[in-house]
């Protein structure tokens, strides 16, 4: 039988501006009380996993969302922070409400920015740019974890899920743009030892 190593990959907890309905983007926000229950759950989910290394972005979400995690793992033993798995940039339109960009610029413009494949913000990132630096995080994950001999913890962000989960699993265009990622769930992938 081949031994696997294991990705565990979740989402942040729910912030201010997820609830505000706001671009969030590379800005700060703070989860709140419905963030950190999610936080809780993810860490109930994970509470009998084994990893020895977590990773995380450098936006305060993503390690809020890790550190009720890592109390429950004394066998981790390394955090690599790393951005390739930080939220997409939206540009001139981070910190700004869904509502004020759609009367500003119309559904059709906010939905293309919004969840368009190809579609960048003034400034930002569209999902295929992302993807690519997503693309490159993975081959590093796997060339690390057989080298390390490791399962690993990723705390991330939606949109780099929604990435990660179409190189993944080999997701179309359309299902990556439709698309929702729960803040409370845990994906699991297996890595097998070479």
């Amino acid at each position: 039988m081949v031994k696997k190593l294991k990705i565990y990959l979740f989402r942040h907890g729910q912030t201010t501006f997820n609830r505000d309905k706001k671009f969030t983007g590379f800005k700060d926000a703070r989860l709140t009380a419905l963030g950190k229950r999610q936080a809780r759950i993810i860490t109930n989910k994970l509470k009998r996993k084994q990893f020895e290394v977590a990773l995380y972005t450098r936006l305060e979400r993503s390690k809020q969302t890790l550190q009720p995690v890592l109390k429950f793992h004394p066998e981790c033993k390394k955090l690599i922070k790393d951005d390739r798995m930080i939220e997409r940039s939206y540009g001139a339109l981070s910190g700004k409400k869904h509502s004020v960009i759609i009367k500003k610029h119309g559904l059709e413009k906010f939905n293309c920015w919004h969840r368009g494949f190809n579609c960048r913000p003034p400034g930002g990132e569209s999902f295929a740019d992302v993807e690519k630096r997503v693309k490159k995080f993975i081959v590093w994950l796997k060339k690390f974890m057989k080298k390390e001999q490791v399962s690993v913890a990723i705390s991330a962000h939606g949109n780099s899920i929604r990435l990660f989960r179409r190189v993944w699993e080999g997701l179309s265009v359309k299902e990556t743009e439709s698309m929702f990622v729960p803040y409370d769930w845990v994906f699991v992938y297996s890595v097998p030892i070479s």
